[in-house]
């Protein structure tokens, strides 16, 4: 089946913008102190040859998609280069469809073979999660422009008055589960209409400051809270989620009662525990948990879920992690690539799914689709998302009818960055009342508002396809 409103992709720019944190974000072993956003302009064109424009944006978080001995600075110009590349290949993409569509034929057709090549003779591969986080932003950028085409919110577009195949094109079920895709959509599994107001995560990382005993003076005295009261009081936040060291059990475990306690007496809800993927067994995470529940039955009550403790690559460290879900929920992140992996989770135990933007707004549908559909819980986390890159990250949440809100932190470490975009859409980069607010997302494609925004942008880095030198 064709539609005259299928799509392809005919120009592509890229645009890299830095931001400085002002205060550092501990990501497992590294710190993060800065980091590029890829922002990226899409044009396409329909089967008419009615033409338009989107745009797509991720922070290429290097310490997140790729932890490794190699020098930060190397990982870096690699993640760029790799950008750089993928506007030619988007560019001459010749698949035609639906965003979903096209999307998935470039992620599964085009981009294992370009990363392929990109990795040859490199002292270190980039790895698959690094490279879907790349192409994220063209790949967010192309349902914008689609949106934008059709001049509705492209999240009204995600079914079958505009999709040239159900889901059981794109999913196959769990052998074990009563599941059938055939004649379903993703508006099948979306909340309509979605919430104007999420609750919001609030991020204690691993070096952040709980109370006045921890500071040394050389804090940031630019009006934004420092310690973590602070940040209860100000934003009126209900809930918080804790990063773990995940290989000391004594840190952690008066981690999870400091910040506990502190959330209890400011009168947060809810908590959440990140082991920062570097649990290798089980009964570390039970022990933790287990003390915890003897020792603080309230503060316990209070943890929502747990958050990734295994290694990112779950085909290689498939460990069987029943007895932590048996406890609290146990969702997904690093290891959540797409729904195949999503699927072999649950049958290890996992219970939850974190979607995240930043592995391609396609990629998210499809695992927020099956996981959905064989019972698993969702949420939707944050990569330190400024600028436009919050945009599609809220629409997520909102739609994806999560546990809890979305958790969303680039208002702690870099507010400044987002100024221009907070003064079109104030609720979305201002947390009040422990909320986020959408409402001012009303327009086509993910409703940027891109020519209200006051934002200078630099040249663009590449640029490629119709009317590009």
């Amino acid at each position: 089946m064709t539609r005259t409103t299928d799509i392809r992709v005919r120009a592509a720019r890229l645009y890299f913008l830095p931001v400085e944190t002002r205060v550092p974000l501990k990501f497992g072993t590294e710190t993060l102190t800065h980091v590029t956003c890829a922002r990226v302009e899409v044009q396409v064109q329909d089967r008419n040859g009615r033409v338009a424009t989107g745009w797509g944006e991720t922070p290429l978080s290097v310490q997140w998609v790729w932890p490794a001995a190699l020098p930060y600075g190397r990982r870096h110009q690699a993640l760029q280069d790799l950008c750089i590349l993928l506007v030619d290949a988007w560019a001459v993409y010749p698949e035609t469809g639906h965003p979903l569509e096209v999307g998935h034929a470039f992620i599964h057709e085009a981009l294992p073979g370009l990363l392929a090549a990109f990795n040859q003779d490199r002292e270190e591969p980039v790895p698959w999660l690094a490279a879907l986080v790349c192409c994220s932003a063209f790949d967010i950028a192309v349902h914008d422009a689609y949106g934008m085409l059709l001049q509705r919110p492209v999240y009204q577009t995600y079914n079958q008055d505009f999709m040239n195949r159900d889901l059981a094109g794109f999913l196959q079920p769990a052998t074990d589960a009563p599941v059938s895709f055939a004649g379903h959509y993703p508006e099948d599994y979306l909340v309509y209409p979605c919430p104007k107001s999420l609750p919001a995560w609030h991020l204690v990382g691993g070096m952040d400051l709980l109370d006045a005993a921890e500071t040394s003076g050389k804090e940031p005295d630019d009006g934004y809270p420092v310690l973590l009261p602070e940040w209860i009081e100000r934003d009126g936040l209900r809930c918080l989620k804790v990063k773990l060291r995940g290989n000391d059990a004594d840190w952690d475990y008066d981690r999870l009662v400091r910040v506990g306690r502190i959330g209890q007496a400011g009168g947060v809800d809810w908590l959440s525990a990140d082991f920062n993927c570097t649990v290798t067994d089980p009964e570390y995470v039970n022990a933790i948990l287990d003390r915890f529940m003897r020792e603080h039955p309230r503060l316990y009550g209070m943890i929502l879920y747990v958050e990734q403790p295994f290694p990112y690559d779950l085909e290689q460290h498939q460990i069987d992690v029943h007895s932590v879900s048996a406890r609290k929920p146990l969702f997904m992140d690093e290891s959540a690539h797409d729904w195949e992996l999503v699927r072999l989770g649950r049958r290890l135990g996992w219970t939850g799914v974190a979607l995240k933007t930043c592995k391609t707004q396609t990629g998210a549908l499809l695992s927020l689709c099956w996981a959905r559909a064989h019972g698993m819980t969702l949420m939707v986390q944050d990569l330190t998302n400024p600028m436009l890159a919050q945009i599609p990250h809220v629409l997520l949440a909102a739609h994806a009818g999560t546990i809890m809100g979305v958790e969303t932190n680039s208002m702690q470490f870099y507010p400044e960055a987002s100024l221009p975009e907070q003064a079109v859409h104030p609720g979305l980069y201002q947390r009040r009342h422990g909320c986020v607010d959408l409402s001012t997302l009303d327009g086509p494609g993910f409703g940027y508002r891109v020519d209200q925004i006051a934002r200078q942008l630099p040249d663009p880095v590449a640029a490629a396809g119709a009317g590009e030198s």
